[in-house]
């Protein structure tokens, strides 16, 4: 069984529906990805790793974990904090803007909680993956000890996949996030960024400037998102595009990357290859745009349980 581990920040949902009711759910990049995961590849085992407090909604934080069958042996709920918070606004064609309330959420908190015999276990994994809101969120004197940890894991066998995820909110300038991601990419095994997050944080777009960009860091699998409407992965040095048919139904685009980040990784690790493993996650993506909220209702990816299958 492949053991996949990832990190991040899960924070509580807030988006009034249209008839004005205010809903109420869970999501936040890594978590999206590994409920996505472990939906589409439920013979994975997959955990995320966080910190929360131990209030009521932490409480729900985790048994929301728990009916997506993750792996909660990584939740840490030792912290003083309560979840971070956010509201989710879309407009007529489903873009969407978000409002924050995290700054001294319990996921902050996350490495304070990390000793060597959760080291350990995590070394027991074959994939961890974290993000740039990941590295972000953290409280900056302890990422220090957040490059130790990942260090260890790359001693033990375990690839380290990434997601820059740039929000420059999140960051006290670009010069923090340029020497953060350095590292991550030094780091990082396999990567799935964005176009847009080299435009924003580096001012550069085209297929050859950010090939050129990664190069220096040999990353042996690089997996750029190039928009709704194609994918371009370069594996051991081969570059393969995946043209991608663009939905015309777009509901919310919340949680699309994070879905297909999340289906993408696990496909690979069930042996799919760069192709195929895109098709499937874009076509993950697709419904879940098409629906609101981070997390689409389990059922509507019944075709691609049984495209798995």
């Amino acid at each position: 069984m492949q053991k996949v581990v990832l990190f991040g920040e899960c924070m509580l949902e807030l988006r009034q529906a249209k008839d004005g009711v205010m809903k109420q759910s869970f999501a936040g990049d890594t978590f999206n990805s590994a409920v996505y995961m472990k939906r589409i590849f439920a013979q994975q085992d997959i955990a995320f790793m966080t910190a929360v407090g131990q209030d009521t909604i932490s409480q729900q934080m985790v048994e929301a974990c728990s009916a997506e069958a993750l792996n909660n042996q990584h939740i840490f709920a030792k912290s003083e904090r309560n979840p971070g918070i956010y509201l989710v606004q879309t407009d007529d064609e489903g873009e969407r803007s978000f409002l924050y309330w995290r700054d001294s959420s319990a996921a902050k908190q996350v490495m304070q909680y990390v000793d060597q015999k959760a080291i350990d276990a995590l070394c027991n994994a074959d994939l961890f993956f974290f993000s740039g809101i990941s590295l972000a969120v953290l409280e900056s004197q302890d990422r220090e000890a957040f490059w130790a940890m990942l260090s260890q894991l790359k001693e033990a066998g375990v690839k380290i996949g990434f997601d820059p995820n740039y929000r420059p909110r999140l960051w006290n300038g670009p010069d923090e996030a340029k020497a953060e991601f350095a590292k991550a990419y030094a780091a990082s095994d396999i990567m799935l960024p964005g176009v847009d997050d080299f435009k924003q944080l580096y001012n550069i777009e085209t297929l050859e400037d950010i090939l050129a960009f990664c190069k220096p860091y040999a990353i042996n699998e690089l997996v750029l998102k190039n928009g709704p409407e194609s994918v371009y992965c370069q594996l051991d040095g081969q570059l393969t595009h995946v043209a991608i048919t663009p939905v015309s139904n777009v509901v919310d685009t919340t949680s699309a990357g994070d879905s297909f980040n999340g289906v993408y990784l696990g496909s690979r690790l069930a042996g799919g290859d760069v192709t195929s493993s895109v098709e499937l996650a874009a076509a993950s993506a697709a419904i879940v745009i098409q629906h609101p909220g981070a997390i689409a209702p389990s059922n509507a990816f019944d075709k691609i349980h049984s495209a798995v299958k």
